[in-house]
């Protein structure tokens, strides 16, 4: 598993390093690749892979890896300012807003989510250009106000609601904040080699809420050292999460049970999709 996340980081790395290798030295451009830099790079490796299952070579798939990654970037740098979710470390380095100011990060944001619809707007994102227009549609959905956006918006709104948010509600806000990024993820493969994405999209559903489900359980045991952000804040913040609505342990099998449920939705795939299968597990083992 660590030498396919290291292979795709490396594939991921060398086509921004491309891309921006023209950019110059204000704030903006090098807050950029300061916040691209790093990560786990999953997203971008459920792209690769599901794009492999359908005979996609890294050398296309890896503009629409590369493409959710800013996307994920511009998100994270956006979540950790102030008038988000406030938050000063992300990946063991000050966040941009710490590094630079408010106003540079909000640009940095910005200029990171056009960037990733440039990328899949190239023609070395897909030869078609109706496939290049579906993949940044759903990616505008994804990341949107019926999205990602939206889940933002749910959060934001749960920290000053008069109640605490149920099982459902936390299930439904994830879905979008988290997991509507994991399931474009894995259907690009799909949408690039003009497949039924419905395999996919199970299983990144499942996959996404065991991710979120498991998020959780590292901000009550996980160690900042080795998850590189502050941990505990959602304790301490009072705030409904997996954990604290059903229980550390109900909440870890929880999140196994939907891994499970991942692996399976792939069978169609055969030993074709072993990788997908050990990306869900990664995802309930990692400590970052």
């Amino acid at each position: 598993m660590q030498t396919e996340i290291d292979r795709c980081r490396t594939l991921v790395q060398t086509c921004f390093d491309g891309v921006l290798s023209s950019q110059g030295q204000s704030p903006v451009e090098l807050g950029m690749r300061y916040a691209l830099n790093g990560g786990k790079r999953l997203r971008a490796l459920l792209v690769v892979e599901s794009a492999a299952l359908h005979g996609i070579d890294p050398k296309q798939s890896v503009w629409s890896a590369a493409a959710i990654e800013a996307m994920h970037a511009y998100s994270l740098v956006h979540d950790d300012l102030p008038c988000m979710d406030d938050d000063d470390l992300r990946r063991g380095q000050p966040t941009v807003h710490k590094k630079w100011d408010e106003a540079t990060a909000v640009l940095v944001g910005d200029a990171l989510q056009t960037l990733s619809f440039e990328l899949l707007s190239r023609v070395e994102a897909a030869p078609s250009s109706q496939i290049r227009i579906d993949l940044i549609s759903s990616l505008a959905r994804a990341s949107g106000a019926r999205g990602m956006v939206l889940g933002q918006a749910q959060d934001i709104a749960a920290e000053t609601a008069e109640t605490p948010l149920d099982l459902n509600e936390i299930t439904e806000l994830q879905a979008n904040k988290t997991g509507a990024l994991i399931e474009w993820s894995a259907a690009a493969g799909a949408v690039l080699g003009k497949a039924d994405p419905l395999p996919l999209t199970q299983y990144a559903r499942a996959l996404g809420l065991a991710f979120q489900i498991h998020d959780d359980v590292l901000d009550v045991i996980g160690d900042a050292d080795k998850t590189g952000k502050a941990v505990g804040k959602d304790r301490d913040a009072g705030k409904a999460t997996f954990v604290s609505l059903l229980g550390l342990e109900a909440a870890q099998k929880r999140a196994e049970d939907l891994v499970n449920e991942a692996c399976e939705a792939i069978s169609p795939y055969g030993n074709r999709a072993e990788t997908l299968r050990d990306i869900a597990r990664f995802v309930i083992s990692r400590e970052t």
